[in-house]
């Protein structure tokens, strides 16, 4: 670049960006430390103490401790330059936690402060009072703060504001009452920034205290337009769960149609109970544009929009918890729970004063205010919200897909809403696969038959897109699109099967990247379209039938093959048809994958079952083949499901005819033989997907874009909870009191679902401590255990959880049951009557879901753990004399700062030595004796704070050769990375040595049960919290160790606890605090085993939580997963990296 005039692209950019730099403050992350601060700060000049202080902040933004000048920088607290003050507030408030006993010098300043005539002063002094938190002057802050939210500057009571969230995470129980009066207090401001401010602090501190709310509402809605931006959408949140719980849901919205369907019909002669027909006929007809559509299935959509409503009010958990358990739907809400938009004013202000945000300029302000209409305003205005939400997909990617996700949920619940504006949601190039998802989704609930032709030539586009990932979608939107619009199925069928005719997609499998999954999901999508209506469609089975020779796909072919099964009775040329087919299945068995040979299994024995005449001897000659060859595989779960259908349709397989037996019944006949035509008998009939799969939040909220429950999220408010009251101080305890009676209901049903979530567990944690009692007990008496073993106590003792759980809430489980409550008719037909394509993705979802774990408790090991040995000096640069060290656990009772560490000499020479002393480097060179009494070691210990101490140890006088001498000694390293340089003297001599830290006996153990361990790690999350992976391999050994020995059973899971317990307290100074073992039916599975330790920090007493989760097979390597959850920064990573190094290391010598 102008190499004429020797300028270079190097020396440009270095020239460009000097020009950027001038009049700026970047020269001070150049080379902070070439100015001596420490002058600077005691000079007399601001400008100089600017400059200091500035390259302070410089080297606390790079990560250095820069704490040592903090007395310094507190004398100019008192400075009259506002530029000096408002840098020495901001050095407090990042050290006043590390420094408080310094900081609490600077309070009276602060105090001093709080009355100075600018405000801005006054603001800066109350952040630093409420930012140093600590407990001794939480009662001046709270005054403070009462002081300022009355200040006659917007600034500072804004300041009072903000400063409250963090006087209440002091938990201080005491002053709940007055920091809840200063919210209200603030709520109550003219100004709206005070305001927007105060709704953050009252959804922090008292969410539910909506008496706060009730003295000010009118004027909260109509400030609303006026508060800031983020204020905005929390006081948006706030004033929808005042009305909701002040005067329910509103008569004339959709919510209330939904709650209302099933009761109304019902209750024919209350009026009050049920809407008119004139009013049902309009909003499922589709005679206004709002309603749902006579061409819509309008009960699927109902049920979904009453789904819902549901978990808006409950919560997707406890809803679907009572659909799960209770078999029978939640109970409808009282109608006396609803109220009148057209005559509450205050649901109407509501409405006014949000509509103007439909069109703010922040996303998240628009979806809150769409939110606030979609629950609560009349049917007919609902339309406002259209066309802001299709205003916000012109924005950038991120805010897309968050609109999109919403509006899916509005298009669900009711598709006309957005049915005239399709187009919008047509895919563009430039959109990520996550959103062209979302707008397929969206497109397949809202197309029409007007509108279903645009769509299908869009969808004709996508099908050809290079991205086959998002060409398989819309194949399965097809799908969807014909059981929305049952007449246009006919034509969907004859684009998927042309789709399916197509050379390419015929092809083997793996030869076009992508094609495969287009085929699968084209015949998943016939299939769900034959479901519906499989007389009409005996023609497209028989067409499928006879491409099974040119489908090589697995999971189509098998597919395909259910069909076969499915529908093996239906018409007259299937039947006719079975024979050969099931030859051919056969023929082919060997040379299928596995989810083709798992459903030619299950297909071949629904045709059996449901054959008649002649050709059930032909179908059990097939049947006997091929459970032959299945029981030959080289795959176990074709071999087991041989074995299992062999077993149960022993009395179809035997000489007697089926007709026979289907005819003879018998009061004792085979459980088996009814257990076949319970399984395979008739035709699956279709459901509806498990209902884990809808879970619906509030609109706008975190907790809708990710489908679980956020931290912080809440339902909104039961309708109506709020009760009506006439003072203030009446409210108050009647929402005390209403408040308690729905966290007792609350309560009792979340116990009863927990109950029943955990019944299986119970049952398994009980059989499986009964025989690892047994076990464990019976290697004790017959002595038959590791050698040296016979009179440990064992490492876990195990409790029976099973009768403790049944014992506490009074469970019993009866010894017979029938055959309906032995098996659940749903997981066999999802098992036998398989979906193909499906069968792994819900196993992994029930397997996610339905995980159970049992706590057990660790006895007293630490006799049985083995501490790491160090070298400090071998015999051969030592003339024969040999040092080793290890760490003790032992907490010094000198000084928390001193660590314990165990020296044992030993003469390896042919001659005595004498006169071996440990000293430090340092102190040894101006000492003036050695014999210094404990206190005087005591003392230097507060005086030398940075300087490494070692505690005198007692001389060896003599050593003889071969003898072995142990001392303990304390000291203190100046980092828990860096060795301590010590001296030792032996025979005259004088020998440098360094002794090196292990950061994980810079802990002590802190005691605490499972309860408070949960607590602390939850106020302990996002840059508190440390991950790292490794791989534990020490179990191995161990189990393989006494593998031919049949004398012993040794458990997989206590070996592999046994060896984790041990590694890390063998190497760390912790507590442990409770073990979760994994309770499932693969034994062999060590997934989800997790190990708590507990621990604080010597020096400042700070907690330091560790918690090890393992995955993996019990025999082989494991993968460990490391958490460590701690205050201090730089110790948590370094004792993390430490936990993870000597957990990877292989141990030498068994445990």
């Amino acid at each position: 670049m102008f190499p004429q005039f020797g300028a270079t692209a190097e020396t440009l950019s270095k020239a460009s960006s000097m020009v950027f730099r001038i009049g700026t403050d970047a020269h001070l992350y150049d080379d902070p430390e070439d100015v001596n601060i420490a002058p600077l700060l005691d000079s007399k000049f601001d400008s100089e103490k600017c400059e200091a202080l500035k390259r302070l902040l410089a080297l606390i933004a790079q990560g250095f401790d820069v704490s040592n000048f903090f007395p310094q920088v507190v004398k100019n607290v008192a400075t009259q330059s506002l530029e000096v003050k408002k840098l020495v507030y901001l050095y407090l408030l990042h050290y006043a936690e590390k420094r408080p006993n310094e900081a609490l010098l600077s309070i009276n300043c602060f105090q001093k402060d709080l009355g100075d005539p600018n405000a801005l002063v006054r603001a800066w002094a109350l952040r630093a009072m409420a930012g140093i938190r600590l407990h001794v002057i939480s009662s001046l802050v709270l005054v403070a703060v009462g002081k300022c939210a009355r200040d006659p500057s917007v600034y500072v009571r804004k300041s009072a504001a903000n400063a409250l969230p963090k006087l209440y995470d002091l938990r201080l129980e005491e002053h709940t009452s007055a920091i809840e009066e200063i919210v209200g207090i603030l709520l109550n401001d003219q100004s709206p920034g005070v305001v927007g401010a105060a709704a953050a602090a009252f959804a922090s501190i008292c969410p539910s205290n909506f008496s706060l709310i009730e003295r000010n509402y009118r004027r909260l809605c109509e400030i609303l337009p006026d508060v800031e931006e983020w204020g905005q959408i929390i006081l948006i949140g706030i004033l929808l769960r005042f009305v909701i719980a002040r005067h329910g849901l509103v008569e004339e919205s959709i919510m209330f149609s939904l709650h209302s369907t099933k009761s109304g019909e019902s209750k024919k002669n209350g009026e009050a109970t049920k809407i008119s027909n004139k009013e049902d006929t309009g909003y499922a007809s589709g005679n206004d544009d709002f309603g749902l559509g006579a061409d819509v299935s309008g009960n699927i959509d109902l049920e979904l929009a009453k789904m819902v409503s549901r978990c808006y009010i409950e919560g997707p958990d406890e809803y679907l918890s009572q659909l799960s358990y209770a078999n029978t739907g939640p109970s409808e809400l009282n109608v006396a729970q609803f109220t009148s938009g057209k005559r509450n004013d205050d649901v109407k202000i509501l409405l006014q004063c949000t509509s103007p945000l439909l069109w703010s300029h922040n996303s998240a302000v628009v979806l809150a205010a769409a939110g606030v209409h979609w629950i609560m305003a009349p049917r007919e205005n609902i339309k406002k919200i259209v066309k802001p939400l299709l205003f916000l997909l012109r924005s950038s990617n991120a805010s897309k897909y968050v609109v999109l996700c919403n509006i899916q949920v509005f298009a669900k619940a009711m598709p006309s809403l957005f049915a005239p504006h399709f187009e919008d949601f047509f895919i563009c190039s430039s959109d990520s696969y996550q959103i062209k998802t979302l707008k397929l989704e969206i497109l397949s609930s809202i197309v029409t038959e007007s509108t279903i032709s645009f769509v299908f030539k869009e969808f004709q586009d996508y099908i050809r897109d290079p991205d086959r990932r998002f060409a398989a979608d819309t194949v399965a939107a097809i799908g969807l699109c014909s059981q929305r619009l049952p007449d246009m199925a006919t034509t969907c069928l004859e684009g998927l099967l042309a789709l399916t005719r197509q050379e390419f997609l015929s092809s083997d499998f793996g030869s076009l990247d992508g094609e495969a999954d287009v085929l699968i999901q084209a015949i998943m999508s016939i299939q769900s379209i034959i479901k519906q209506d499989p007389p009409s469609h005996e023609k497209v089975i028989i067409q499928l039938i006879r491409s099974l020779d040119s489908v090589k796909v697995p999971a189509a072919r098998a597919i395909i093959i259910w069909m076969v099964g499915e529908y093996s009775s239906l018409g007259e040329t299937i039947p006719r048809t079975l024979s050969t087919v099931l030859k051919y299945l056969a023929w082919h068995f060997t040379s299928e994958a596995l989810e083709t040979k798992l459903q030619i299994l299950n297909s071949i024995v629904k045709v059996l079952l449901c054959a008649e005449g002649q050709d059930i001897q032909s179908f059990k000659r097939v049947l006997n083949y091929v459970l032959e060859l299945a029981e030959c595989d080289l795959n176990y779960d074709v071999r087991d499901r041989a074995r299992f259908l062999r077993k149960i349709l022993s009395s179809n397989l035997d000489s007697q005819g089926l007709e026979e037996e289907t005819n003879i019944l018998s009061p004792n006949k085979d459980l088996a033989y009814v257990l076949s035509g319970h399984i395979f008998g008739g035709q699956t009939k279709s459901s509806s997907p498990e209902p884990i799969n809808y879970r619906f939040y509030l609109p706008g909220s975190l907790s809708q874009i990710v489908l679980h429950a956020a931290p912080g999220y809440e339902p909104l408010p039961k309708p109506c909870s709020l009760l009506q009251v006439d003072n203030v101080d009446q409210g108050t305890n009647g929402l005390e009191r209403a408040r308690n009676s729905d966290s007792f209901n609350t309560d009792e049903t979340d116990s009863l679902s927990g109950s029943l979530d955990e019944e299986g567990a119970s049952d398994y944690g009980s059989e499986h401590s009964i025989s690892g009692s047994n076990v464990s007990g019976g290697s004790n008496e017959t002595g038959s255990a590791s050698e040296g073993d016979d009179n440990t106590d064992p490492l876990i003792q195990i409790s029976d959880v099973g009768n403790a759980f049944e014992n506490q809430h009074g469970v019993s489980h009866s010894g017979s049951a029938d055959l309906g409550e032995l098996i659940s008719k749903r997981a066999l037909e999802s098992w036998l009557d398989d979906q193909p394509n499906s069968s792994n993705t819900s196993t992994s979802e029930q397997s996610q879901v339905r995980v159970s774990t049992a706590r057990i408790f660790i006895g007293d090991i630490r006799h049985r753990v083995k501490t790491k040995s160090y070298t400090l000096l071998d015999p051969a640069n030592g003339n024969g004399l040999k040092v080793d060290y290890s760490f003790s656990a032992e907490v010094s009772t000198i000084s928390p700062h001193l660590v314990s560490v165990e020296v044992f000499f030993k003469n390896c020479s042919s001659e005595p030595m004498s006169d071996i002393l440990l000293e430090d480097e340092e102190s040894n060179k101006d000492s003036n004796s050695a014999d210094q009494t404990l206190v005087a070691t005591d003392s230097s210990l507060t005086s030398h704070n940075n300087v490494p101490i070692l505690v005198p140890m007692e001389e060896i006088t003599y050593l003889e050769p071969g003898q072995t001498a142990k001392r303990i000694i304390q000291v203190r390293f100046h980092h828990h990375l860096l060795p301590l340089k010590l001296a030792l003297f032996y025979n005259g001599n004088n020998l440098p040595v360094k002794l090196r830290p292990d950061i994980g006996y810079f802990v002590k153990p802190l005691p605490m049960n499972i309860e408070a361990f949960t607590d602390k790690e939850s106020r302990l999350p996002g840059m508190f919290e440390y991950v790292r992976s490794c791989t534990f391999t020490d179990h191995t050994g161990e189990l393989n160790k006494d593998k031919g020995d049949n004398v012993v059973v040794k458990d997989n899971f206590l070996v592999i606890c046994q060896c984790l317990a041990l590694k890390m307290l063998g190497n760390a100074n912790l507590f442990l605090v409770s073990v979760d073992m994994p309770v499932s039916t693969n034994l062999d599975d060590a997934s989800g085993l997790r190990l708590r330790f507990s621990s604080e920090i010597l020096s400042n007493s700070i907690p330091c939580l560790i918690t090890i989760t393992v995955e993996g097979k019990c025999n082989d390597p494991l993968q460990v997963s490391v958490k460590v959850n701690c205050e201090e920064t730089v110790f948590g990573l370094n004792l993390l990296n430490r936990v993870v190094n000597f957990l990877a290391e292989s141990s030498l010598v068994p445990l």
